[in-house]
């Protein structure tokens, strides 16, 4: 909306990491050598922390970018909290690399040979995990291990690790000694100074066509830090909103009461969300006349006073809107999530079809083969967990 008022070619502070935004702040372009520094050595392990909306994907993307595909072969993981099969499986997939088999050992066999074939290539090969701080412990050393494949002594594997700070307290863990060995270098990311923050501001409207419209004074940049604290994420949030306001009010400057305007705003809509949130009624409110709480069939007590009048005032109303809302989004969401469980369940079953249709059609054979005597036989009595297991022999 904004982009078309101000003449900009798309939205300059969306929070989706894009390379074409990359600001090298003096935290950045010190923790991009750290990579780069990595990818010289050609083994081991670099580890990035940040707190979060400090801008590391947004890195990790530049990296990207900037990779000479001709020399490493390279692929990223988002991690949750994967247990280490899983993290092998994903890592291959990561790559493009199929296996025989889905047991470990077949995977890491397929993983090996991979390694050796860009190897003969001349090619390096590069894991970079992202959000690092929710990989267990027994996943992390799994890693270690995949970096010790090698040929006549020359690693084939190397990482990244970025992750949020809570991560180094991960890599203390005593089982972890033998990784910490193999981390040449570490970084941990700052925010952005006052002179920053004006340059990245500036950085992001001037790659989307930015020429002066709106003109932002130095007191606006400071009232923009202040609050932020220089994260890049916080700032895309503010500025965002800061050029929504400026092109319904139609402003061509934008100042130090331009941006205190836009933080009351956010910060009373941040407020009276809290407030609806808190105040929406609840079975553990403690009253007693509460919907949730009363004996079936009870009346609705209908007295002045009680909270429970049969009419709702006006802010009651925006506060049930407000959470019709949330409950339409909460359905929304699982919607969502109940058609990719039916779709994983579909692929599955026309994966086992092949199987069970071919025990079916030799099912006639085995029973007459074994001489079945009709109807008279006891069916069959399935059990697939008994929380009792001696209760039928009578044990105690």
């Amino acid at each position: 909306m904004y982009e078309d008022f101000y003449g900009l070619s798309a939205s300059p502070f969306r929070l989706t990491p894009d390379h074409k935004f990359y600001f090298g702040s003096e935290a950045h372009r010190k923790a991009m050598s750290y990579l780069k520094y990595g990818l010289y050595q050609g083994e081991g392990f670099i580890v990035i922390t940040g707190d979060v909306g400090l801008g590391k994907s947004t890195m990790l993307a530049q990296l990207f970018s900037d990779l000479d595909e001709g020399q490493v072969v390279a692929a990223q993981i988002n991690t949750t909290q994967i247990d280490a099969d899983d993290a092998i499986r994903m890592i291959c997939r990561s790559f493009g690399i199929g296996a025989p088999g889905d047991d470990k050992s077949a995977l890491l066999n397929a993983f090996e040979q991979f390694l050796k074939e860009r190897n003969s290539e001349g090619k390096r090969v590069l894991l970079v995990v992202d959000e690092a701080q929710n990989l267990p412990v027994r996943s992390l050393e799994e890693l270690r291990m995949l970096s010790n494949f090698n040929v006549d002594g020359q690693p084939l594997f190397q990482g990244f690790l970025v992750g949020q700070p809570q991560f180094m307290r991960t890599l203390a863990h005593p089982d972890l000694a033998q990784l910490n060995q193999r981390v040449i270098a570490s970084f941990r990311l700052q925010p952005m100074s006052l002179e920053e923050t004006r340059d990245y501001i500036a950085h992001r409207l001037e790659t989307v066509g930015w020429q002066g419209n709106p003109e932002i004074d130095a007191s606006a940049f400071e009232a923009v830090y202040e609050d932020t604290g220089g994260v890049p994420r916080k700032i895309n949030t503010l500025c965002n909103r800061l050029m929504l306001y400026g092109a319904l009010e139609e402003l061509k400057h934008i100042d130090r009461g331009v941006v205190e305007t836009v933080v009351a705003d956010m910060s009373e809509e941040a407020h009276r969300a809290d407030t609806e949130f808190d105040a929406a009624p609840g079975p553990m409110s403690g009253d007693p006349n509460h919907p949730d709480l009363r004996p079936a069939g009870a009346a609705l007590p209908a007295q002045p006073g009680s909270g429970y009048a049969p009419h709702l005032d006006e802010d009651a109303s925006s506060r049930l809107e407000a959470l019709g809302a949330r409950v339409e989004r909460l359905e929304r969401l699982m919607a969502d999530h109940e058609k990719a469980l039916r779709d994983l369940i579909d692929v599955t079953v026309n994966q086992l079809a092949p199987t069970v249709t071919a025990q079916d059609e030799a099912a006639p054979e085995k029973r007459r083969a074994e001489g079945e005597e009709g109807d008279d036989e006891e069916p069959p009595h399935w059990s697939y967990f008994d929380p009792n297991p001696t209760s039928k022999s009578g044990g105690g």
